[in-house]
């Protein structure tokens, strides 16, 4: 009875199920017998859970004549077994009884030794299962170490938890002994046992206060849809509500600022811009940019940029310091944003009439009238007019059956001539079908490439993204998209690295 006091003592202890205890036990014990008998030889420990006696007993398997025997101390062949007891078959277990252990010195502390591992297994395995369901939550904690800027947080005595410096505020001065709230935003399964990460600069986290200081967002009236960061510096909310009742900003912010200013002082004064979210993208960024005033917005659905213009005197406002305002409403919104003036962005659009007027009047061999009507249409490009149909060309003014069926004519036959001369220099390039195919790439942005000596999908994907900026021209491509086009061109290798295939050595976009 003493070793099932002294198990549940320690199971109190240490917070752990009791069976784990014993178990730790049981296995200390076996090893001591292995220790006395020998290594070679399979000894079972058994606790009795409700006397607390101990038995010991080794077990020896008679095996078939098929099978090598590879320890003969724990392994009898059938004839042996049948001495020992006749009627025996492979499979069949020997089992004998044991004296108890007289332990040792040696074999006690070997024991204790066993007994402290399983325990201390025990212990972080419990705390991983406990905070791994946890990651998103605010947890409060005490600073118990500061080295380099790395903080060790004590959370309420349970475990300890790693606010990194880079997942601290700027300019935040850590204390051994302070108290801070911070989420934890990774737990780690590690052999030296759980690893808990905090930040206070996750977006996420400043969600999560607003969660806490905001019945409605709580009670899920009000819903946070996307958050934007610059830590200590400055940050945008985006919230939404179905109740129309409901002034959602006007929610968030409280009375006399109460509510905001409680998170804004957490924050150390990051500043907070809450805006209302809206179904209707171009609106939402009008909104996201203030305090700047917009007049116009351009949106390009494809590739979800958008052109942004602002009075002159409005442009910085717009931008904001160092980018900042317009960066973070790019990241509330998801949509790449081009901040211009009225008058650059009159420049822009009188040079892509220009341009484009150009392209229609050499590809259909028609006069200006006609290529400014296609242009002030909405078309781009010759493979628009080949592919819409009759009726809706004869939409436009002064356009008729025979005018839209010349002109889609023409459109198929440049087509066709413009196709044959790419085939014509692909080959005398020597470029390879998979680059043609390379996905984020016109076939005129191809064989510039091929100029340069670009032949393969491979060789796409070799380059980084500013190599292929600088290959295309400035102006072609973003960086951003040029990081995504070399993306899906390495995209196979991945594919044929599942397959366990070699792969070429990779350059970093």
């Amino acid at each position: 009875m003493e070793l099932l006091q002294v198990a549940d003592t320690v199971a109190r202890e240490k917070n752990i199920d009791r069976e784990i205890v014993l178990e730790a036990m049981e296995e200390a014990i076996q090893k001591a017998g292995r220790s006395k008998y020998g290594f070679d030889h399979d000894i079972r420990a058994n606790i009795d859970r409700k006397s607390g006696d101990i038995t010991l007993k080794r077990y020896r398997t008679v095996v078939g004549p098929d099978v090598e025997i590879e320890n003969e101390v724990a392994q009898l062949t059938e004839a042996q077994a049948q001495r020992v007891q006749p009627g025996l078959k492979a499979g069949d277990e020997i089992v004998d009884d044991l004296p108890p252990l007289d332990f040792g010195r040696i074999a006690a502390q070997t024991a204790k030794q066993v007994i402290l591992q399983k325990v201390r297994e025990a212990e972080r395995q419990k705390q991983y299962e406990e905070f791994k369901d946890r990651v998103g939550e605010i947890i409060n904690g005490v600073v118990k170490r500061v080295e380099y800027g790395n903080a060790t947080v004590d959370i309420q005595g349970k475990a300890e938890a790693m606010l990194r410096r880079d997942e601290s505020m700027p300019r935040e001065n850590l204390n051994v002994g302070d108290r801070i709230r911070a989420i934890i935003y990774e737990v780690r399964e590690e052999t030296r046992g759980p690893q808990i990460f905090l930040s206070r600069t996750h977006p996420e986290f400043m969600a999560k206060l607003f969660t806490q200081e905001v019945p409605e967002i709580y009670d899920g009236i009000i819903e946070i849809k996307s958050v934007a960061r610059d830590p200590g510096s400055r940050a945008k909310i985006a919230v939404h509500t179905v109740d129309g009742s409901i002034d959602p900003v006007g929610a968030c912010v409280g009375m006399r600022g109460s509510r905001v200013q409680a998170v804004v002082g957490e924050l150390g004064g990051e500043k907070i811009d809450i805006v209302p979210w809206s179904d209707d993208i171009g609106s939402f960024i009008v909104s996201a940019l203030q305090p700047a005033n917009v007049t116009k917005v351009v949106l390009d659905e494809e590739r979800k940029r958008m052109d942004v213009v602002v009075p002159d005197e409005q442009l910085s406002l717009a931008i904001g310091r160092r980018g900042q305002n317009v960066r973070l409403a790019s990241i509330l919104s998801g949509w790449d944003i081009d901040i211009m003036t009225e008058a650059e962005e009159s420049e822009r659009r009188a040079e892509e009439f220009r341009v484009r007027t150009g392209l229609f009047i050499e590809a259909l061999d028609v006069d200006d009238v006609i290529a400014h009507l296609l242009v002030a249409e909405g078309f781009t490009k010759v493979e628009e007019i080949a592919e819409t149909p009759i009726e809706e060309l004869n939409t436009i003014e002064g356009f008729e059956d025979e005018i839209s069926a010349e002109l889609q004519n023409r459109a198929k036959v440049w087509l066709e001539a413009k196709q044959k001369e790419l085939d014509e220099k692909q080959s005398a390039l020597g470029l390879k079908d998979d680059l043609m195919q390379a996905e984020g790439l016109t076939p005129d942005q191809i064989l510039k490439l091929g100029e340069q000596g670009v032949k393969t999908l491979d060789d796409l994907a070799d380059l980084a993204g500013d190599e292929l900026v600088e290959m295309l021209g400035e102006g072609s491509l973003t960086e951003k998209e040029a990081n995504d086009v070399i993306m899906a061109a390495r995209a196979h290798w991945f594919a044929n690295e599942d397959l366990g295939e070699e792969q070429p050595e990779t350059a970093t976009a």
